[in-house]
């Protein structure tokens, strides 16, 4: 099992959408940065999970948990010259973006704001710390375990 981060802005797409899905699941599309479409198509795996993180907002979180239910899906967004993430070089044949289902799982009783992220000795190694910009990130099993410990949630998710 290997742990993740996906962020979203909440005004665009929150933990609380995510919830309210279908299933509560739903296409993690529109990732355009290569280094996070890379992840998305080599690394994630069905079963994974992964932090949701409230990013761009007055108080930037870790909200939820999510599961990757299915993986490697050419991003719909991509072949759409309507939407905003519409790529005219992809093609079905050739999909130069992928992504994945997630499902929520449930909410963090106690947010784990990246303010107090910052000032967690345990946590300065963090992606989400080092590289705050990538939208999809790994997390450690370490720092898994650490959040879900400081958001007061047993550690056997």
């Amino acid at each position: 099992m290997n742990y993740w981060l996906l962020k979203s802005e909440p005004d665009s797409y929150s933990y609380s959408d995510l919830k309210n899905e279908a299933d509560s699941s739903v296409l993690w599309d529109g990732v355009r940065n290569y280094q996070a479409r890379n992840i998305l198509r080599d690394q994630i795996q069905c079963g994974d999970l992964a932090f949701f993180y409230h990013s761009s907002c007055k108080y930037p979180a870790i909200v939820g948990i999510c599961r990757i239910v299915a993986t490697g899906i050419p991003d719909p967004t991509a072949f759409d010259p309507d939407s905003d993430y519409f790529d005219p070089k992809s093609s079905q044949e050739d999909p130069r973006w992928i992504t994945v289902r997630v499902q929520a799982l449930e909410a963090l009783a106690k947010p784990v704001l990246l303010k107090d992220m910052k000032l967690d000795p345990e946590l300065q190694e963090m992606v989400l710390l080092n590289r705050s910009r990538l939208s999809v990130q790994p997390v450690s099993e370490r720092h898994w375990q650490h959040i879900l410990n400081l958001a007061g949630h047993k550690a056997n998710s």
